[in-house]
């Protein structure tokens, strides 16, 4: 075990500062290529997942709004409405965020929207307790729409 491998193991932020100070220079037969290609694999996935993770809470709440609001009841629709408007801004505040500082995260989009669209309707039939089927099979919005600060769905009801 070289030094840079006790050094993943027992101080991380270290490690990452000393690899990127061998990068810097250059010093390539140096680097602990084992846990640089594993961190930067786990880079990307942890990435991917949040971006799923986002998508999922923000597509679960379209189809609530959607589907879902017009049949609550006055008192109900006023305090959800702006609880689920909370819940999109800030999603869509975040997924923005997201995309700006990781803008590789724009060719795996389409196929995150649709892996998180199955979570979101799992997640909007729990949270209302409509069948799942109420819900389209496929995501009935564009990626425009979904990121748009001015697009909430037409309730259906």
């Amino acid at each position: 075990m070289t030094d840079l491998d006790r050094l993943y193991e027992q101080d991380y932020p270290a490690w990452a500062a000393q690899t990127a100070a061998l990068l810097r220079q250059r010093r390539f037969a140096e680097l602990d290529l084992d846990h640089l290609i594993e961190d930067l694999d786990d880079m990307g996935r942890s990435q991917r997942h949040e971006l799923v993770n986002r998508l999922r809470v923000l597509l679960a709440h379209l189809l609530k709004w959607q589907f879902q609001y017009s049949r609550l009841s006055e008192r109900w629709a006023d305090f959800e409405g702006r609880s689920w408007r909370n819940t999109i801004i800030e999603q869509r505040a975040a997924l923005s965020y997201l995309m700006e500082k990781n803008p590789g995260l724009k060719r795996v989009l389409e196929d995150a929207i649709g892996e998180s669209y199955v979570q979101a309707v799992n997640l909007a039939a729990d949270e209302t307790g409509l069948p799942a089927t109420t819900f389209p099979a496929e995501c009935p919005y564009q990626s425009g729409q979904i990121f748009s600060r001015d697009f909430y769905p037409e309730t259906t009801g």
